[in-house]
């Protein structure tokens, strides 16, 4: 093995921080490190490519159990390359639906703000829709006491 570093050196130089190295341990992606001497985990130069294998895979949006299937085909030399792009690809089909998600959610509030007239009225059909107002406008409580 090549010279043991510390949690901190191995964050570093993988760009995971040290709390997410230890929930990486603690939830097994991550084996349990060399201990030495002084009992403080001792990681290696395999630790911390597993840790950049990990970190690049969560800033790609993969998940925790994704990241589960991921460890196993990188540990496994005898993986296909299918196995290993049909994971990906589900992971980019939920992308791509989370993506039309928040472009159906950005068309609803591009509409509620572009019909509020944003002026000194207490109406607003932006305060309507987050109440569940029906249909028609609710009228303020001082609307009410104006005089028709």
């Amino acid at each position: 093995m090549s010279a043991a570093i510390a949690i901190g050196t191995a964050a570093a130089q993988s760009g995971v921080p040290a709390k997410t190295i230890r929930y990486y341990e603690q939830i097994g992606l991550l084996g349990p490190p060399a201990r030495g001497e002084n009992q403080y985990r001792a990681y290696g130069a395999e630790d911390v490519a597993m840790l950049r294998f990990l970190g690049r895979a969560r800033r790609l949006g993969f998940s925790i159990a994704d990241l589960r299937g991921l460890v196993a085909l990188y540990r496994d030399r005898a993986r296909t390359s299918r196995d290993v792009k049909a994971l990906a690809s589900q992971h980019l089909a939920r992308i791509d639906h989370k993506i039309a998600e928040l472009q159906s959610l950005r068309g609803a509030l591009a509409v509620l703000i572009r019909d509020c007239r944003g002026d000194h009225r207490p109406d607003c059909p932006i305060i309507d829709e987050l109440s569940g107002a029906e249909a028609g406008r609710r009228r303020h409580p001082a609307e009410g006491r104006r005089a028709a």
